[in-house]
């Protein structure tokens, strides 16, 4: 349930209604516009009386909420949230690029491709130390290692930084060196994951799940944002179809409906979704042009020996040729980017 003060709201009335709903035992989350302010209300609702908060001065009109998540509800929230990651802003008004390596391989490799995303116009660096792969024989990660090597480029580039977890022990050690955490689809329904990622005090970005609804998706955000932690960012990375032309099918349609549904900034992956680098360029350019916040771009010094997903990396000339060509996509869509 949201309550919707009156334009101009008085800020007595808003802590007199505030103040009956905690009295009832319901959390309040207030959203201030401009000229309207939003209560949300969290909890038993039948505590209340609609009709007693309808009559309490500048209420205009109370709310039901239907859906199942309610924290990353834009009608909870109706202005857009921005995540700030490290010197970075994700959210309107601007395009954030993430990109590097799939997985962390050695210092010198990951030292090398930071510098080369930065000079393109990355501004966080993502290198994975923790890969859930589909065969165990897979290059696993460095683990804590790859971290380290992930702070030390942060030290010489500024780049913030990001790296997947996949478990409780790979939060703790993630928060000692990177200043985002990422969820993947394998694991965007490990709930006691989402809640330990929620307690961790770092930004999540949040990749959709392979055979995930959106619904579903928004109730795993949701997950983070009821332990107190309000930083979530979305990551569309395609979804598994029939097709079997591309390694996942990139659901483009998803970021305007998830303009309807809630506040948080959206991302897209073309790497991941596409599978090949051939059509990572026209997949970024399509993801901007549909007002995505951001995207997420793997990038490699040496794709044909990489250790995990070489065949969808770009190659240094190929990234940076891509974040030239994105300018006139963002001036289409009113966002702030330099190469």
């Amino acid at each position: 349930m949201i309550i919707v003060m009156k334009p101009q709201a008085a800020e007595q009335s808003i802590r007199a209604v505030t103040q009956y709903i905690e009295e009832n035992g319901l959390q309040v989350h207030l959203s201030k516009g401009e000229e309207v302010t939003i209560i949300g209300l969290v909890g038993d609702k039948s505590k209340l009386s609609t009709e007693t908060l309808s009559i309490f001065k500048d209420v205009e009109r109370i709310v039901p909420i239907t859906e199942s998540y309610k924290l990353a509800n834009r009608k909870f929230h109706s202005q857009p949230t921005t995540v700030q990651v490290g010197n970075t802003s994700i959210g309107p008004g601007n395009l954030t690029i993430m990109a590097g390596p799939c997985a962390v391989e050695t210092k010198e490799q990951l030292l090398s491709i930071a510098h080369a995303v930065k000079d393109a116009g990355a501004t966080i660096l993502r290198g994975g130390a923790y890969k859930p792969r589909t065969s165990p024989y897979s290059f696993q990660g460095l683990a804590e290692e790859g971290l380290r090597y992930m702070q030390e480029a942060k030290a010489e580039t500024g780049l913030s930084t990001i790296c997947e977890v996949v478990s409780l022990d790979a939060i703790e050690a993630a928060v000692k060196y990177v200043d985002m955490i990422q969820i993947g689809a394998r694991n965007m329904q490990n709930f006691i994951l989402l809640k330990e990622a929620g307690q961790s005090g770092l930004p999540v970005l949040l990749k959709r799940g392979l055979c995930a609804t959106i619904d579903e998706w928004l109730n795993a955000a949701e997950y983070i944002i009821a332990e107190g932690n309000p930083n979530v960012v979305l990551c569309e990375r395609g979804i598994r179809t029939f097709e079997t032309a591309t390694r996942n099918t990139l659901d483009l349609s998803a970021v305007p409906v998830l303009r309807q549904k809630t506040h948080l900034p959206i991302i897209v992956d073309p790497s991941h979704s596409t599978g090949s680098y051939k059509y990572v360029a026209p997949m970024a350019k399509a993801a901007v042009a549909c007002d995505a916040d951001g995207l997420m771009i793997e990038v490699h010094n040496d794709p044909a020996h990489a250790l995990s997903d070489g065949p969808q990396s770009l190659t240094f000339e190929k990234f940076a040729a891509l974040t030239d060509a994105l300018a006139p996509f963002c001036t289409l869509v009113g966002r702030d980017f330099k190469a």
